[in-house]
């Protein structure tokens, strides 16, 4: 089952052309990137599945049903702007905000103490909201976004704001709450953020998907036999096998970075034969391109895959 199946969405604001035939589906129980530069049209779309606006023309199914008022509350949406009211208290105001989910009082109370341990806030209950950081304000927004336990999380630029340990805090809570079966889907431009922990993604350039599958089969179907091998000696080989191009070389500690091309596959075990024989081989790895690379290429050629 999809959790999300866009098809033919359409949005337009005055003469500009937001949406553009959109078709998208997000598998049930994955992690979902929704990848592509400012001004893409992502948070437009994410809109469009949370019922903050309405597309002008197409279809939004959720999980097998079509898109309904009701639908709200098995979502939890954090939006890229945060916004808290300053003058509330922290927990005050997350009492609040849980509540509007249609959770009890009660029960909203507790799991809000859990979240606060967890997080190590708990010692900010009590304060105003004007009186957190940035960086913790972030953290009590997240809290209230995933609290009632949604089907479908949606992050719009989840780790925009967040210093580097709180950053990996989060995105560890993201692999726990998906692992327990929520679907999770987030929007970014930072393509590198999210190599790591989707297992699908769609790119959206100028309105448009012009990528869209697996990670793993996109990285197969853009693979560009680049590989890198760590080598520590004294001298290079004076020659290579035929099919193996040098591109560069780097350092990394004690060892030298050759990343190399291999047009025919079958000459990789003379190449390593000749730099052990030179000196010592610590590792060999096919270098596969990275999302950025990937959406690069597919943006200059103008060309569609659909994965």
């Amino acid at each position: 089952m999809l959790a999300i199946d866009c098809q033919g969405v359409n949005k337009q604001y005055g003469d500009k052309l937001v949406l553009d035939n959109i078709n998208l589906a997000v598998p049930k129980g994955k992690i979902f990137g929704l990848l592509g530069p400012n001004g893409a049209g992502k948070t437009t779309l994410i809109r469009i599945i949370n019922q903050i606006t309405a597309p002008d023309s197409g279809t939004v199914t959720f999980f097998g049903d079509p898109l309904k008022r009701e639908h709200i509350s098995r979502v939890g949406y954090l939006p890229e702007e945060r916004g808290l009211y300053r003058k509330m208290k922290v927990g005050e105001q997350a009492l609040y905000l849980a509540q509007l989910k249609g959770m009890k009082a009660s029960e909203a109370k507790k799991r809000l103490k859990y979240w606060f341990e967890r997080f190590e806030i708990l010692n900010w209950w009590d304060k105003e909201v004007q009186a957190l950081s940035k960086g913790m304000a972030q953290k009590v927004q997240f809290i209230v976004t995933v609290l009632h336990n949604p089907d479908l999380l949606i992050f719009d630029e989840p780790f925009s704001g967040f210093d580097p340990v709180n950053a990996n805090l989060i995105r560890d809570e993201i692999l726990e709450i998906n692992k327990r079966g929520t679907t999770i889907m987030f929007s970014t431009h930072r393509m590198e953020s999210v190599e790591e922990i989707c297992e699908n993604i769609a790119l959206i350039h100028e309105s448009k998907v012009v990528v869209q599958s697996s990670l793993r089969e996109l990285k197969n179907t853009y693979r560009n036999d680049s590989w890198e091998v760590e080598w520590q000696g004294l001298q290079l080989p004076t020659s290579w096998p035929q099919g193996i191009s040098l591109e560069r070389e780097s350092n990394t500690g004690d060892a030298r970075v050759l990343t190399f091309k291999a047009v025919d596959h079958g000459a990789i075990p003379e190449l390593i034969s000749s730099l052990m024989a030179t000196g010592s081989v610590y590792a060999l790895r096919e270098k596969l391109p990275t999302l950025q690379e990937i959406f690069i290429e597919r943006v200059t050629t103008k060309s569609s895959y659909h994965g």
